[in-house]
């Protein structure tokens, strides 16, 4: 008996084996469907890519409707789905998006869509934390040549 104190072997294989895979886009071929198949799933820990891909690979995903509040800066800019730190907080920070722990990234965020689609009020800042460093020492370092260059002439 399985309620059997103790008895936690099994005696027999499992009865219904599976024959072929799992495939979330074989009766469901939504735009809806194929947007979620084609996400990267950027900014966040290994762990958490993981799980993002499981729910998406046995239709589990369930994309925003509108944006949440970051537990951080307490706007609603997160606009990925099970992430708690938007994009320039978890980019600031250098911490995993959806769990918020100081784990190594495994792709960190792309700074050509962030952007392209949130140019009015959050893709500014996005630039100062993420790019901000290279540009400003790049831009440092052509300030002192030129300096350099009006000294010597």
């Amino acid at each position: 008996m399985s309620s059997q104190k103790g008895n936690v072997a099994r005696s027999r294989p499992q009865k219904h084996q599976n024959t072929f895979t799992f495939k979330n886009d074989k009766f469901d071929k939504s735009v809806q469907t194929k947007k979620i198949n084609a996400k990267l799933h950027d900014g966040v820990c290994q762990r958490c890519k993981e799980v993002l891909e499981w729910r998406v690979k046995y239709s589990k995903y369930k994309p925003l409707s509108k944006p949440k509040k970051c537990v951080k800066c307490l706007q609603k800019t997160v606009k990925d789905s099970y992430h708690i730190i938007c994009r320039p907080c978890a980019c600031e920070l250098e911490v995993c998006a959806k769990c918020g722990k100081k784990e190594d990234i495994v792709i960190p965020f792309n700074k050509e869509p962030e952007n392209s689609a949130n140019t009015e009020n959050q893709g500014s800042n996005c630039r100062r934390s993420c790019r901000g460093e290279e540009d400003s020492d790049e831009d440092l370092e052509a300030d002192t040549d030129s300096d350099g260059e009006d000294g010597d002439s």
